[in-house]
């Protein structure tokens, strides 16, 4: 049922991401875009998940746990360390060279699209390595 549950979750998100024009590569170009012809849409997207989540999480951490879990995962620490400036670069310049993070490149496979399919390889192949490396 959890799985099930994660599957929806998933399928809705990819959907939003489609339906707000994050799958789009030049959108999310022209919104970096900010000395030139600049697109503000991602801006709309990303203002739209911050009010959601200031709402929402009032309400979910008052929960004693989550509906699917046995206990919350939120982050340990608040330090910040060269491991987080340097993922969040990586993870920038990623963004920046193609215009896809994560959630939109996987919900853009459905475009079928090779530059799409080798972007996800390397992403993957980055994430294993990256875990191979990680400490602990």
């Amino acid at each position: 049922m959890k799985a099930l549950i994660g599957l929806l979750c998933g399928l809705v998100f990819g959907a939003g991401l489609a339906m707000s024009g994050m799958t789009d590569t030049a959108k999310v170009l022209g919104f970096l875009d900010v000395t030139g012809q600049w697109v503000p849409d991602l801006a709309f997207v990303m203002g739209g998940a911050v009010l959601v989540t200031l709402v929402a999480f009032r309400f979910v951490l008052k929960m004693k746990r989550p509906a699917l879990n046995p206990r919350f995962y939120l982050p340990g620490t608040t330090v910040i360390d060269g491991r987080l400036l340097g993922g969040a670069a990586i993870f920038g310049v990623g963004w920046g060279v193609y215009g896809y993070c994560p959630g939109p490149a996987l919900a853009a496979l459905t475009y079928q699209d090779s530059k799409t399919a080798m972007f996800v390889v390397a992403m993957l192949v980055g994430m294993a390595v990256a875990n191979k490396l990680a400490p602990g």
